[in-house]
């Protein structure tokens, strides 16, 4: 994806979240993923903002933030954080699930474990308690830009309801529904996406 927007002009930055996966390289976590959460994620994504917008070929008034899964929930927490820093915001499929998924899990704080096993990855208690610690939807309304939301109705692992909700949250935002697509587009769901995004970005910038 960061190639294909470098390929119609747009300098684009791909990272690895700290612990964001098992071969994650970043930090000291190592693919360590049990220190790893949306909130420890939230700050790797505002480090790295702050970080390009030092780069003199970055242009800071047209920053736009892209996120898929549990990347799209983290954009739109930086993004409600910093508004006045991100010019549009695009997600994919945003995992908004990730909250209600760890309370059914566990039922109480209490019960969260130091440790879990879950979807074939060791998470540490943080994951699970800094999204229970929250509502998501009563945060990512203080982000008034635009935002495009990109979502399949077949998805299994993040029904299409929770973009819903988020659509009617966000002020400014333009929905888009993928008949057919899953979780993760892929094939003409993939190339649909892109397009879709690059002609969204190239409205908004300056």
């Amino acid at each position: 994806m960061a190639q294909y927007f470098a390929e119609n002009g747009f300098a684009a930055f791909a990272y690895d979240f700290v612990g964001g996966s098992a071969r994650s390289r970043s930090g000291a976590a190592d693919g360590d993923m049990t220190h790893m959460s949306v909130l420890t994620e939230a700050a790797d994504l505002s480090a790295v903002i702050d970080q390009i917008c030092e780069l003199d070929f970055v242009d800071t008034d047209n920053l736009f933030l892209i996120g898929q899964s549990q990347g799209g929930y983290v954009s739109s927490y930086v993004a409600a954080q910093r508004p006045e820093d991100i010019k549009a915001l695009v997600l994919e499929y945003p995992a908004y699930a990730l909250q209600d998924d760890c309370w059914e899990r566990h039922g109480s704080i209490e019960n969260v474990p130091e440790t879990e096993h879950f979807m074939g990855q060791d998470l540490g208690a943080i994951y699970s308690l800094d999204a229970m610690g929250m509502d998501i939807y009563e945060i990512i309304g203080a982000y008034t830009g635009d935002v495009l939301i990109l979502h399949g109705d077949s998805d299994k692992l993040v029904d299409i309801s929770y973009s819903e909700k988020a659509a009617e949250v966000y002020e400014n935002e333009t929905f888009l529904i993928y008949e057919g697509a899953n979780h993760g587009f892929s094939g003409d769901y993939a190339v649909r996406a892109n397009e879709d995004m690059l002609g969204f970005i190239e409205a908004h910038v300056d």
